[in-house]
């Protein structure tokens, strides 16, 4: 609320509320956040279904056949539709939705931009070959990506080249298509989720025709205006959890289902500066392999929102042995979230297992690994306001340093 008509007064006001009356007319203003508000499902359940009356009779298998019906309708008996495959939850989900309704006229293509998780090119093509029985094209195309991102360090700059690569290939890839079925594919499924749109620009309806870009998304903010194909994106009014139980539904393995986000532009934005310069990709590739590895063995991947590696393009003094390193730094963390619009600390206490990690990255993560161990008033982490963006640096105690499961190593 920035200013009130005339004849209205404020009735009160607060950090989240507001109220305001004129005559015979009042209006209130309530900002709930489902997670962090107290009480907040509740308040939207009880204005929802008490206050407006709302019918509680949606359900899951509703969209999936609603999508469907809009896919068959939208995509004519002839037409051949390409789909994107990240590897992810999302793209899959959306693969095999539009599977179910076109069959054999669905074309996927797995593109290995170089920024890719430690073999992920290998696990990813063969769960889609032995569970998902869906028809991929692998495309070998890291030089491409990692030549057109060389001395780049803005991140929206690196996600909107990425995005305007996957497109360059995509068309190719329909090109090939059409010497093949004498027919060019006009559709490209994505996997674009809810909070891609609404992190990219305003929802459609939203009337937040001044709302700020919080970050472009790839299949969002870098699709260029003149692309020949048309989109298909069966899943962008749904959220992760949601996407999560469409997927249960049309039968995408569980373990597959749970893999823990990862972002479109992939280690692109987990490597803060320049990807290509020095092996700041091996390095933080490494260091995550181990980290999730470790997180798997402990039990905990399932509790876990999203866990991963950030490389910061900055050196410290550290001690490896008897000898004085100087060297980069990675960090750890770790979040918890239900939609991924928000997000916050994993809290539980990791005790003993932190150390493990420490110790099996200290002992085969690149350029001769060594712990950082400055004193407790200096120890710098990342702090996540969200998934998936930039890290945050602020000085802790070690105690919360360790309680908050965010450790800080030199690479």
């Amino acid at each position: 609320m920035l200013a009130l008509g005339r004849a209205w007064e404020t009735a009160l006001s607060g950090d989240n509320t507001f109220g305001c009356w004129g005559g015979k007319l009042m209006i209130s203003f309530l900002f709930v956040k489902v997670t962090h508000s107290p009480e907040g499902m509740e308040t939207l359940r009880y204005f929802l279904f008490d206050v407006c009356g709302v019918n509680a009779g949606w359900k899951m298998e509703d969209v999936m056949d609603e999508e469907i019906e809009v896919i068959n309708n939208t995509v004519a008996p002839d037409d051949h539709v390409i789909c994107a495959l990240s590897g992810g939850v999302d793209s899959t989900v959306a693969a095999t939705l539009v599977h179910k309704a076109i069959g054999d006229r669905l074309h996927c293509v797995f593109v290995d931009n170089g920024l890719l998780r430690y073999k992920e090119r290998e696990r990813v093509m063969e769960t889609f070959e032995r569970d998902l029985h869906l028809p991929v094209t692998c495309v070998d195309a890291s030089e491409q990506f990692l030549s057109k991102l060389k001395g780049v360090v803005d991140p929206e700059m690196k996600r909107k080249i990425i995005g305007k690569e996957f497109i360059c290939i995509f068309d190719a890839f329909a090109h090939e298509l059409e010497q093949k079925l004498g027919k060019k594919p006009a559709f490209l499924v994505q996997g674009t989720l809810y909070p891609d749109v609404i992190e990219s620009c305003p929802p459609p309806g939203s009337g937040r025709t001044h709302s700020h870009t919080i970050k472009s998304h790839h299949n969002v903010g870098g699709l260029p205006k003149d692309m020949k194909l048309k989109l298909i994106e069966p899943l962008k009014l749904l959220f992760k959890d949601e996407v999560r139980q469409l997927g249960r539904i049309l039968k995408v393995p569980e373990p597959f289902l749970k893999r823990h986000p990862f972002p479109g532009p992939g280690l692109a934005v987990r490597v803060l500066g320049d990807v290509t310069e020095g092996n700041a990709l091996d390095i933080v590739r490494q260091v995550d392999e181990i980290f999730i590895q470790s997180i798997k063995d402990a039990g905990i991947y399932d509790s876990i929102w999203q866990a991963f590696a950030v490389f910061l393009p900055v050196k410290s003094v550290g001690v490896q042995g008897d000898q004085r390193t100087h060297s980069y730094v990675v960090t750890l963390r770790a979040v918890t979230s239900q939609d991924g619009m928000t997000a916050d600390w994993v809290e539980e206490e990791f005790g003993a297992w932190g150390e493990v990690v420490e110790g099996e990255i200290y002992n085969t993560a690149p350029d001769d690994s060594s712990v950082l161990s400055p004193t407790p008033a200096t120890l710098l982490n990342g702090s996540p306001p969200c998934p998936n963006q930039g890290t945050v640096l602020k000085t802790v105690s070690l105690k919360k340093f360790l309680k908050r499961f965010v450790t800080m190593f030199e690479v």
